[in-house]
């Protein structure tokens, strides 16, 4: 971000951002694929992008499972929606952003039918004034379609934005815009390509919302 332009936006990725579920998507992903020999890790999250209609071709080697591989993960997360809350701290940053009139939005790669519910169950769905799912266009992260959306939505400027996202696809997306991108590692070690395009890296959310406050803090918000 440009000295001197203050912060106009904040983009959010969902899982592993806002809402502690990667240890439940690792979880559904794991019994979705477990017939068909797909192992899934964090790593994997961390490298994908997209639905996981985009993803299981890739860890089934036939694609004729992926039909009932999605029934097995749909099931899975509709018996365990408890196993999905936010990070601690995670609404107080939004409410805060909120009362400074901050715009913000959503960019993640879960579906909208999976994404709008658990947004209502959390009181969230009116915070956002623009929202891409992994559903809404053909392509993915790190493809910056969505994120360009994103922006002609908002009226707002990439160097008047700010993107926080825990994988590596949300750094690549970011970096296509030059939008400045808030790295989450929770504790792995990104590439150095990575790191090197990544406006900041922090081991977990409630650094990155701490991170977000020192930068409007410092004369970089509106």
């Amino acid at each position: 971000m440009i000295p001197g332009r203050p912060i106009q936006a904040v983009i959010f990725d969902l899982d592993g951002t806002l809402f502690d579920s990667l240890p439940l998507v690792l979880r559904a992903f794991q019994h979705a694929l477990e017939p068909f020999g797909g192992r899934p890790t964090m790593e994997t999250f961390a490298a994908l992008g997209g639905p996981p209609e985009k993803i299981f071709p890739m860890l089934i080697s036939d694609p004729q499972h992926v039909p009932e591989a999605m029934v097995r993960l749909r099931q899975f997360h509709a018996d365990h929606p408890e196993l999905i809350q936010l990070f601690p701290g995670a609404l107080d940053l939004l409410n805060e952003l909120r009362r400074q009139q901050m715009k913000l939005a959503i960019w993640t790669g879960r579906d909208r039918a999976s994404t709008l519910p658990l947004l209502a169950v959390h009181g969230l769905e009116d915070f956002f004034s623009a929202m891409v799912c992994g559903d809404d266009f053909t392509s993915h992260k790190p493809d910056p379609t969505g994120l360009r959306e994103i922006l002609r939505i908002l009226a707002v400027e990439p160097a008047h934005t700010l993107f926080m996202g825990d994988a590596d696809v949300d750094v690549i997306g970011g970096a296509h815009l030059s939008v400045d991108t808030l790295l989450i590692t929770h504790g792995r070690a990104p590439a150095a390509e990575i790191e090197r395009r990544a406006a900041a890296m922090v081991a977990a959310p409630a650094e990155a919302y701490a991170w977000v406050r020192q930068r409007l803090q410092s004369g970089a918000g509106s």
